[in-house]
């Protein structure tokens, strides 16, 4: 077995090459979880926020096997640092048929592809990504394990007094297209897993938190900028990225077949006290407005708990990471979560 040494949290990010190291790194229970998912693991639209940091952590907790990422790789330079640290990219566009024939078959599939924001107005494309292409990949790869991200936007709103939703509530979505398009995406993965006994887990993750994006991150950006923080939608769950690769990945060893659910993140959080917290660490009164609603897109992470153990980054912990960061003005990644929409529109 790989040994993993256990890394120390640091005080703060000194830039975002420490920022993806950090991110990246494997953890002893990845280790032994991945020696029970063998084979090549290959991570589909591994492009997007979180797909970068997923693929170099599973290279690391695993050196001796084949990683591979597949994106349309539109961000400059993405591709030769994914390989500079071993992942093997090919660029393929996964509304294409054609395309995915030529993909090489691998046991673990990470299905990261989707589409959110822009829905509002093409509507049309949030369908095909979210809906077509999942059924055409879990059609084309019915053999493998297949972990595929979900969203927390699957449920309806409930009440902010609870834990949150569980993976029993039915996936009925509230408003929006996109929240819709992703209770297709979740019956894709299904039918065929049932259909071909394809095994996977679905990943309704809320809210991962990184240095350069994220709810912390809006909130602390609207504090810096002294602009009103609307508390409508009170409410969130928010987990460090980190950890959400690694639970992400050790999913691989917990697929059920048929596929089944999985709620992905750490305990809600507040906006107000979020926003206060911010607010005293970067000595700014943040500017607040509105009441918190009774209802919000909460989930319950019991089982997650059970199978990965709690999260290890502390709320506390990630405030003071985000207060440093947008303090001495990190990178951000322009792509703010919206958070605060309750309406679904993106």
């Amino acid at each position: 077995m790989v040994k993993v040494a256990a890394m120390e949290l640091p005080q703060r990010f000194d830039d975002v090459a420490h920022l993806e190291e950090v991110m990246s790194q494997p953890s002893d229970a990845l280790v032994r979880d991945l020696e029970r998912a063998p084979g090549d693991i290959m991570v589909l639209g591994v492009g997007g926020k979180m797909g970068p940091t997923l693929a170099r952590m599973a290279k690391r907790a695993s050196p001796g096997r084949r990683v591979i990422g597949v994106a349309r790789f539109s961000q400059r330079g993405l591709r030769e640092e994914l390989e500079q640290h071993g992942v093997d990219c090919i660029e393929a566009d996964l509304l294409s048929r054609d395309a995915l024939a030529r993909l090489p078959d691998a046991p673990n599939i990470v299905y990261m592809a989707g589409r959110k924001f822009g829905s509002t107005g093409s509507e049309w494309l949030t369908w095909a990504m979210n809906a077509h292409v999942p059924a055409l990949v879990a059609e084309r790869f019915p053999r493998s394990r297949i972990v595929a991200f979900s969203t927390a936007c699957v449920y309806p709103f409930v009440d902010t007094a609870g834990n949150g939703a569980t993976e029993d509530m039915p996936p009925t979505a509230p408003s929006g297209e996109y929240a819709n398009s992703c209770v297709a995406r979740e019956r894709m993965f299904q039918h065929f897993s049932h259909e071909h006994q394809t095994p996977g887990r679905l990943l309704r993750l809320s809210y991962a938190i990184d240095m350069r994006y994220g709810v912390l991150h809006d909130v602390a950006q609207k504090v810096l900028r002294r602009e009103t923080i609307d508390l409508a939608m009170g409410h969130a769950n928010i987990i460090w990225q980190g950890e959400a690769n690694e639970w992400s990945l050790r999913a691989l060893a917990h697929c059920d077949t048929p596929t089944s659910p999985l709620n992905i993140s750490g305990p809600k959080v507040s906006i107000r006290e979020v926003a206060t917290a911010l607010g005293q660490r970067l000595g700014i009164e943040p500017v607040l407005t509105g009441q918190a609603a009774p209802t919000a897109w909460l989930v319950d992470c019991t089982k997650a708990f059970e199978l990965f153990g709690p999260p290890q980054v502390s709320l506390e912990r990630m405030l003071d990471w985000t207060a440093d960061w947008v303090r001495r003005g990190g990178d951000s990644l322009g792509k703010p979560t919206h958070y605060e929409a309750r309406d679904g529109k993106y």
